[in-house]
């Protein structure tokens, strides 16, 4: 069974390729506003919490061998965890959409031929990946990522040779905290998949250090080149910039390539969530599926603003990977084998409340990390009090 495991090396791929995102390098281009140095300092603040908490999440699931909506039984139990993978589902599938959305219009800068043809392109490719599966992918993501670095680079060089003094177009401010906050959900929106792929890992601690650590340089790195495009060129369109250095079909690999391999995680992971749902789904079918709603829904929808999406992702799953860590690691208490821990589901909506009005205040940290300390000590002021009364 040993050869039938995911090696950390392996992980360390498949989450450097989660990285490598066009989606990413959007993102990053919000941070413009705040000048480059104030910049960068949110994004490795924002990048060091949410994959510490990515962490976690990951080890859990490489500790208990479980895909990341199986392990929610342990807190919410059995419909509980069937309600988080609802949730997780419902957020794959927009990820789907946005990332092909996000691909397609930035290749059609390059080669116009229309968005919804290059949808169908970068589906067709999704589902092609799908297909050939995690395991088996591994070998073909060492040289597409290797030579997406190596591109990277590329692009990287042409941005700092841009005009320091040029305006970035962006016309919206940020706020240090809010800036935070945007680096943190994009390791967050990743949370809820991590332990899909740690849960098969020979070596679960250093996998999953590996995964998180590996995530977060690179998906720092794909912010700091979007926040770079749009500060030194005044151009915040990724695609524009290719173009302009003449490097169209440069960009064309990096956007294709980097879309397809990221997007692919997401399509196979609701396979995976929807077995806490329905056990005996097909996941390659269900990816497939999924692959092809994206690709209408990124035809038909404009997606341009992700940002609003990013906050009720965090929204969502902040406080019940706080409330799953404190069970895990310090209440020791397993519900796995209850219908439903109501108490729980409660004190879990608390926190999504708390985050929702949290946001409207500008705390310097963002909110992802003050609703996770609330909704963590919460519970276990609840749990100890439990306790005692027994």
């Amino acid at each position: 069974m040993e050869n039938k495991k995911t090696s950390t090396f392996s992980c360390a791929m498949i989450w450097f390729g989660a990285a490598v995102s066009i989606a990413e390098i959007i993102t990053g281009t919000y941070f413009a506003p705040l000048g480059f140095a104030k910049g960068l300092t949110a994004i490795v603040i924002g990048h060091v919490i949410g994959c510490t908490l990515l962490f976690f999440a990951g080890y859990i699931g490489g500790l208990s061998q479980k895909s990341s909506m199986e392990t929610t039984k342990y807190s919410f139990g059995i419909i509980g965890s069937k309600f988080f993978a609802l949730l997780n589902i419902i957020q794959l599938i927009g990820w789907t959409g946005i990332m092909i959305y996000d691909g397609a219009l930035a290749v059609n800068e390059i080669f116009d031929k229309g968005k919804w043809i290059w949808c169908l392109v970068i589906g067709a490719l999704i589902i092609v990946w799908v297909l050939i599966g995690i395991k088996n992918i591994a070998k073909i993501n060492v040289v597409a990522m290797s030579l997406l670095f190596a591109l990277t680079l590329v692009l990287f060089k042409i941005i700092l040779a841009g005009d320091n003094n040029a305006s970035p177009t962006l016309s919206e401010n940020i706020s240090f905290g809010a800036a935070i906050e945007l680096a943190v959900a994009m390791p967050l929106s990743w949370l809820p998949l991590i332990s899909d792929y740690t849960k098969d890992s020979q070596k679960p601690f250093k996998a999953t250090l590996v995964s998180s650590i590996t995530y977060g340089l690179t998906s720092t790195w794909m912010y700091v080149i979007g926040m770079g495009a749009a500060i030194f060129t005044g151009e915040g369109d990724i695609a524009k910039i290719a173009v302009k250095a003449g490097v169209g079909i440069v960009g064309l690999i990096i956007i294709i390539i980097s879309t397809v391999s990221t997007t692919f995680l997401d399509a196979v992971s609701v396979g995976i969530s929807l077995k806490t749902i329905i056990p005996k789904e097909n996941e390659k079918l269900t990816g497939i599926a999924t692959t092809i709603i994206g690709t209408i829904g990124a035809i038909i929808f404009n997606m341009d603003n992700i940002s609003n999406f990013l906050y009720f992702i965090g929204s969502v799953f902040a406080p019940m990977i706080a409330i799953l860590i404190a069970d895990f690691f310090v209440i020791k208490n397993d519900s796995s084998e209850k219908k439903i821990d109501i108490p729980k589901l409660i004190i879990w909506l608390i926190g999504f409340i708390f985050y929702r009005l949290f946001m409207k205040i500008d705390f310097v940290l963002g909110c992802s990390l003050i609703d996770m300390i609330f909704s963590f000590l919460i519970y276990v002021i609840f749990a100890k009090i439990k306790t005692l009364k027994k």
